[in-house]
């Protein structure tokens, strides 16, 4: 079984790109602390490349910047490749299946000075008061539940939003 759950902080904003076939391909790196506080009495983090493929990818990518804290779930992948000097060099990353918000919109946007435009658009963004907020990115789907959409606003209104 290769399966993987982290939660933890964006480091960056995701890189978000499309391959050649048209599919949206996001990379980040996720800040996870570790469950133990060391000498200075600190809590040690590593820092966990991940990629997330398709309408996740565009999702995260409009409503996650540096700082957003996230859960996701998915499976490690490694790899190798050969550098400039001729060296191997050997990666691990996790390929992300689905993704979580952990905090609500409004504790994310305490986090500083950077901010985002939601605009009208309020996709897969509603709060609660546990928080949750999920993304599943479906891989044996033949066509993306975002096919249609060509990336306008959605008509909302403030009186349609639950908060």
């Amino acid at each position: 079984m290769n399966n993987v759950q982290l939660i933890g902080r964006l480091t960056r904003d995701i890189d978000l790109r499309k391959t050649p076939q048209g599919d949206s391909v996001g990379r980040f790196t996720l800040a996870v602390d570790r469950n133990y506080k060391n000498k200075q009495g600190e809590y040690d983090a590593d820092f966990i490349n991940c990629t997330i493929w398709r309408g996740a990818a565009d999702i995260l990518a409009r409503y996650a910047q540096k700082g957003t804290k996230i859960a996701v779930d998915g499976n490690i992948r490694t790899g190798s490749y050969e550098n400039q000097q001729g060296q191997r060099v050997y990666t691990t990353e996790v390929y992300v299946n689905n993704f979580y918000f952990v905090e609500s919109r409004s504790q994310r946007n305490d986090q500083g000075p950077a901010s985002s435009n939601f605009g009208n658009s309020n996709y897969n963004n509603q709060t609660s008061q546990q928080n949750n907020y999920s993304f599943n990115n479906d891989f044996n789907q033949s066509s993306s539940p975002f096919e249609d959409f060509n990336g306008s606003s959605v008509d909302i209104s403030e009186d349609d939003l639950p908060f």
